[in-house]
């Protein structure tokens, strides 16, 4: 641009030298620095272009049109037949894998006469410069959904009080063809904003690849422009339908063109249609809007051929992958932490997980009807839910052995059978247990401490420290944790071995009894 500026600045020189002051071109020359062949070049320049001086007042100060007047652009020949169909080749140039070469050969092979390579990609380039801007991305079929909410309402009349409550608009519209889906929710909130997602995958009949959002708070958590925090609702919800989140950079309204000019049209094509109308339910404003959807979606571009829909059909519907078999159930995450008594709360009402997760911080996935619980990625519990306030679901296999016992009123019989599934030795220490004191429920918490090393150390452990105890006189709660704590039940056993069990009580079958 500085070179153009000086470049004309030393014509208007040379032709006041020339016209005003009547000099030679070899004194002009040397006046402006330049050969006489330039001098004479300039002058020339001026006839050809119908110039004299004093310049006229607009070239007296604009360099461009001065330019544009001495050097006008050389006419561009066209060829003298079979012109391309650039709005053909721009929605070509769309799909993937099709060039600019590709499109030159097969319109070579039905015009042979027609222009060359080189000038159908700088006349494509022209042609393409004069559409607007938002038609100049290039997208890629059935790759990018791009989701924004308007930022303007539509007012709902209640029909029991009269009060108008405002429902936001939700906008996804297609990178390829624009084709635009639009409903009505009361709220931007998580569950509005999964649902009118989940709708939207049902209106395409199909998945895209990337879902372009902007940072709204029920989608992003966190912007960043390096790695933005996505909603956890969110990208479950993505898992779910394979697709990736790339939320568009905050304040950058290039990143989702689409989005922007949906947003736009559908203001204008349906929000600005159902302004003089009264609606009195979220339904009945939904089906006027997606009546007036239809429409925009078939209305045929202004500078391309075909409207919205038919590019979908054509270009986009092929591109998109199938739905899953089933919709996605919206579910919130809340971060808690277990209680001492191994609950954890949500809304009131408190769900039990294994009690060796007591005091941890989980993560809550809850539906309309389940609640699940997580540690550290893995499902530790699963409940129906419940509505009831300071209440408790409680599942028996989460609780402490001797929390079961008073809760569920152990008998002795229980207590046998759970011993004889682990081991005849165990058994015979049970049994032992329960008949050293006058009343068996006196010895049911140590009954369930015994059994519930099982659970700690292993079944077959916890057998071979009770045949140690039983070796060695030892059959109590004690001798047996100590012998797992120390690891004594893995010496070998001793060279003599006694035949019956050296317990000297009614009760005590040993462990032949068992086999």
């Amino acid at each position: 641009m500085a070179n153009v500026r000086l470049t004309m600045r030393k014509i208007r020189e040379v032709l006041r030298l020339h016209f005003e002051c009547d000099r030679n071109q070899r004194e002009i020359a040397d006046a402006v620095g330049a050969s006489t062949t330039t001098v004479w070049h300039y002058l020339r320049r001026t006839r050809l272009a119908g110039l004299g001086w004093p310049l006229p007042a607009e070239l007296l100060t604009d360099d461009a049109a001065l330019e544009a007047r001495l050097y006008p652009p050389p006419a561009r020949r066209e060829p003298t037949r079979g012109m391309p169909d650039w709005p053909m080749v721009h929605r070509e140039i769309g799909r993937k894998g099709v060039t600019l070469d590709l499109l030159w050969q097969e319109y070579k092979a039905q015009h042979p006469d027609g222009c060359g390579y080189s000038w159908f990609c700088k006349a494509y380039q022209e042609w393409a410069q004069r559409l607007p801007v938002t038609m100049r991305q290039t997208h890629v079929p059935g790759q990018k959904l791009f989701v924004d909410y308007s930022g303007k309402k539509l007012g709902i009349i209640n029909p029991d009080t009269g009060e108008i409550r405002e429902a936001e608009l939700f906008v996804a519209a297609l990178g390829v063809s624009g084709f635009t889906f639009a409903e009505l929710t009361w709220t931007q909130q998580l569950p509005d904003w999964i649902g009118s997602h989940v709708r939207a995958f049902a209106f395409y009949d199909g998945l895209v690849e990337i879902l372009v959002p902007d940072n709204l708070k029920s989608g992003v958590h966190k912007p960043g422009f390096y790695d933005p925090d996505i909603n956890p609702t969110y990208q479950e919800m993505a898992r779910h339908y394979s697709v990736a989140v790339i939320p568009a950079r905050s304040k950058k309204p290039r990143d989702k063109p689409k989005a922007e000019l949906s947003v736009l049209l559908v203001q204008r094509w349906v929000l600005a249609r159902l302004r003089n109308q009264r609606f009195f339910s979220l339904d009945g404003a939904n089906r006027a809007v997606a009546a007036l959807l239809t429409d925009l979606n078939n209305r045929p571009f202004k500078k391309l051929p075909g409207s919205r829909r038919s590019v979908f059909d054509e270009i986009d519907r092929p591109a998109l992958r199938p739905l899953p078999e089933r919709p996605y159930q919206y579910a919130e995450w809340k971060v808690a932490r277990v209680g001492p008594d191994y609950h954890v709360e949500l809304d009131q009402h408190y769900y039990s997980v294994p009690y060796r997760y007591a005091r941890e911080q989980v993560d809550m996935r809850h539906t309309a009807s389940t609640v699940e619980i997580f540690h550290r990625g893995q499902r530790i519990a699963a409940h129906g839910k419940s509505a009831r306030a300071r209440h408790h679901t409680t599942i028996d296999a989460h609780m402490p052995p001797e929390h079961l016992a008073v809760a569920k009123g152990w008998d002795p019989q229980r207590l046998r059978n759970w011993a004889a599934d682990i081991g005849p030795h165990t058994a015979a220490v049970i049994q032992h247990l329960l008949g050293a004191r006058k009343h068996p429920q006196q010895s049911y918490r140590t009954c369930l401490g015994v059994l519930r090393m099982g659970k700690d150390y292993g079944r077959d452990r916890l057998e071979a420290a009770c045949r140690r105890a039983i070796d060695l006189k030892a059959p109590n709660y004690k001798f047996i944790a100590s012998t797992l704590k120390n690891g004594l039940d893995r010496e070998p056993e001793a060279a003599t071995t006694q035949a019956d069990l050296p317990l000297m009580h009614a009760n005590v079958r040993g462990p032949s009894y068992y086999h």
